[in-house]
């Protein structure tokens, strides 16, 4: 992959992104989700999904926080998944893209019996996502990839694809070229991601998780130049927000475990601050529709 690409952000003007930032970024952030969002199999790094108007109490064990998150992600998923039609017409073959650790890989496999491809740029994942995939009894379901989707050269293979909040991190013209091509006919391609909806909070949000965040519009321009249609689109930003609120709460909880037991967290003070600090922001921003999350779901024209 190229070390530098400049991406002209819908919004207008020039960014230098660094894709060799990517990998990275994930290989230093291992250790810390294993500890947050673990222990697996299915392990996510994701934002997650409440009840309408929930605002669950945050004064509770910490295991209880965590255990809400987990929940969330994997709500979050559910609801793709039936939003998407996969209960009904299951794909036989997917493509994840962006995999991470492999949760959302061994959730397609485990609920809906995909045979899945779990592509990621992260090399110290690989190793630990076989062992996630054994441990779940999908060995024979999923397969962990290394590797970077601008560079896939798979064609009609897939019967659908999927990147929850990993295209952040991609050149989305190129992303729908390569899936367009991956894709067997009538193939469908499911996006969960965040899109800038007030271009003054990009910097701030690039520069803490080292994306590169779109508008909506860029994505549908991107994907009908793939050759695809725009077939669904919901707005979950108002169900997702409270994950910042829960995800602080398990922070601030993290900090105050590591004073009474008078040991470090595995994950550095400092980093958990800014954690801390930051995620309040987040919510706001949710809050405020500054950014928003939605569920697209692409479909192959004519095919």
């Amino acid at each position: 992959m190229n070390n530098h690409v400049v991406i002209e952000a819908a919004t207008g003007g020039g960014t230098t992104f660094d894709e060799s930032e990517v990998p990275l970024y994930y290989s230093r952030k291992t250790a810390d989700i294993l500890h947050k969002y673990g222990p697996g199999p299915r392990i996510h790094f994701h934002m997650g999904m409440f009840d309408p108007g929930a605002a669950p109490n945050t004064t509770v064990a910490q295991r209880v926080i965590q255990q809400r998150i987990l929940d969330s992600q994997e709500a979050v998923l559910e609801h793709a998944a039936a939003s998407w039609g996969v209960p009904t017409n299951p794909p036989g073959s997917l493509l994840d893209i962006g995999c991470g650790l492999g949760g959302g890989s061994i959730y397609w496999a485990q609920e809906y019996g995909a045979a899945v491809t779990g592509l990621t740029v992260t090399a110290e994942h690989i190793p630990l996502m076989a062992g996630f995939v054994r441990q779940a009894g999908v060995a024979n379901l999923v397969s962990p990839v290394l590797g970077d989707v601008h560079d896939l050269r798979d064609e009609r293979t897939y019967d659908a694809a999927v990147a929850i909040e990993s295209t952040g991190y991609m050149d989305r013209e190129r992303l729908f070229s390569v899936v367009a091509r991956a894709l067997k006919p009538g193939g469908w391609f499911g996006v969960q991601e965040h899109f800038v909806c007030r271009p003054e909070w990009t910097e701030f949000i690039d520069g803490y998780y080292k994306t590169r965040l779109g508008t909506l519009t860029e994505y549908i321009f991107a994907a009908h130049a793939a050759g695809f249609d725009l077939e669904q689109d919901e707005d979950i930003t108002d169900r997702v927000a409270e994950f910042w609120i829960q995800s602080m709460a398990w922070t601030t909880a993290e900090l105050d475990q590591a004073e009474r037991r008078g040991t470090p967290s595995p994950i550095a003070r400092d980093r958990l601050l800014e954690s801390a600090l930051t995620h309040g922001k987040l919510f706001r921003v949710w809050r405020d529709h500054a950014i928003e999350t939605r569920l697209l779901l692409f479909r192959l024209k004519g095919r």
